[in-house]
């Protein structure tokens, strides 16, 4: 169980990684796509500009005479002019830029080939370790006016950055998602992990328990037996009463004892070739022996040949017995019947009974541990809700099968399959 369980821990993790790579080798694809796609729109604001640039007009006329220092034409200093075609010339490249898809920050150098002619973007960045350079080589009226090659250099600063921005409605839900089913299921196994914690410290209650009333019942079962060598014809009646309750009570004893030991997987069943068909017939004698005082019909049919099985005879008699008193309890005359047979290489020991029945929604829970059906208008029947969880137990671990057939008002059927060894 403890293996089995961190297998499937480890197989969780390696699933949450294994998105992670998988989200991850799609981001790179995404901010390929991205960048292809800048690329794309950028050769559009490449054509646009140079277009927007190539005739004389008002933008190209003042640029050309910040470039030259030309002011004739205005009555303002040289820098003043400077300035306003810089930031003239940057609304004109945002314009285009934002037509075409693309809104980041950005700065600009326009500049003939021997620098001789020079403008400078108003905002320039800092830092341009990170920043990529696209020239625009200019065509008509400013090469024409200058006698220069003008290039239009536009630099963009971490470009990465407003790709990611740009894929952020699939990027941010797949990381969040990632992160919820993370913490979710740390949330489950932190939760598991306590319960467990709790399961066996109730456990261990249970069985120090139980280990401590085993020697009053001893006690007082010793003690009865001395005082029926001496009792009197009217005294036996209530020391056999004693007795029985007494054995009764030890039984209940050692079948949370056994629980316990199963589902904490201590090695308590050791299973042996036997060959069980004389411990079943002598079982289904003493239950008749048994319920010879009720009113209990009981019959029967158990084949002649081997029931050759690897058993702990102990535990399944325990269990064959807790089925037979179960069926004797539920029902209110109740008829029993015990068939056991091989068929297809299993052994197959089916009992019968005509009580009340159980829903459909009753046997998915019936062999959960503690469950007990609380049907209205079903006499309480007195116990612990132990007795089938224990049935299930011990059939599984002789590699059985425990199969529960029942209708409301037509009884109970429940089918035991065991493999047999080979002679």
């Amino acid at each position: 169980m403890f293996k089995k369980r961190n297998i499937y821990i480890a197989l969780f993790f390696i699933c949450l990684i294994g998105l992670a790579v998988v989200q991850y080798q799609y981001l790179k694809i995404g901010l390929n796509l991205a960048k292809f796609q800048f690329n794309s729109n950028l050769g559009k604001v490449s054509n646009d500009i140079s277009l927007g640039l190539q005739s004389k007009n008002q933008l190209t006329y003042l640029i050309g005479s910040a470039l030259r220092k030309d002011t004739a034409y205005f009555t303002m200093s040289v820098d003043s002019v400077q300035d306003a075609s810089r930031y003239y010339l940057k609304d004109f490249i945002t314009e285009k830029l934002v037509e075409n898809g693309i809104d980041t920050d950005f700065s600009y150098t326009l500049y003939t080939r021997d620098s001789s002619f020079y403008l400078q973007s108003p905002k320039k960045f800092k830092n341009d370790i990170n920043a990529e350079f696209y020239p625009i080589e200019l065509t008509g009226y400013l090469p024409t006016l200058l006698k220069e090659k003008v290039l239009l250099e536009l630099q963009f600063n971490n470009l990465n950055n407003f790709f990611l921005f740009k894929l952020n409605a699939i990027t941010l839900p797949s990381i969040l998602f990632i992160l919820g089913i993370g913490i979710a299921v740390i949330w489950v196994l932190k939760t598991y992990y306590w319960q467990r914690k709790v399961i066996t410290t109730t456990n261990e209650f249970i069985n120090n328990l139980t280990h401590e009333l085993k020697t009053p019942v001893f006690s007082i079962g010793l003690a009865t037996k001395i005082l029926e060598e001496s009792a009197s014809q009217e005294q036996r009646p209530i020391l056999e009463l004693i007795r029985q309750q007494v054995k009764r009570l030890s039984v209940h004893i050692d079948k949370v004892l056994e629980l316990g030991n199963l589902e904490s997987n201590n090695k308590v069943l050791e299973l042996e070739k036997n060959d069980f068909r004389p411990y079943l017939v002598k079982l289904c004698e003493e239950f008749s022996t048994l319920i010879t005082i009720e009113n209990v019909q009981f019959v029967y049919h158990v084949e002649k040949e081997k029931f050759l099985i690897k058993t702990e005879v102990f535990h399944l008699e325990n269990a064959i017995n807790n089925l037979l008193d179960n069926a004797k309890k539920y029902s209110e005359n109740p008829v029993i019947e015990l068939n056991a047979y091989k068929v297809n290489k299993q052994l197959v020991i089916e009992i019968a009974d005509n009580g009340k029945g159980i829903s459909q929604e009753e046997k998915k829970k019936i062999f959960l541990k503690y469950y007990r059906i609380t049907e209205e208008g079903m006499q309480p029947i007195k116990g612990y809700g132990l007795g089938l969880s224990y049935v299930k137990k011990v059939i599984e671990k002789h590699k059985g099968k425990v199969v529960i057939e029942s209708e409301k008002g037509k009884g109970t059927k429940i089918t035991l399959t065991i493999p047999l060894s080979n002679e």
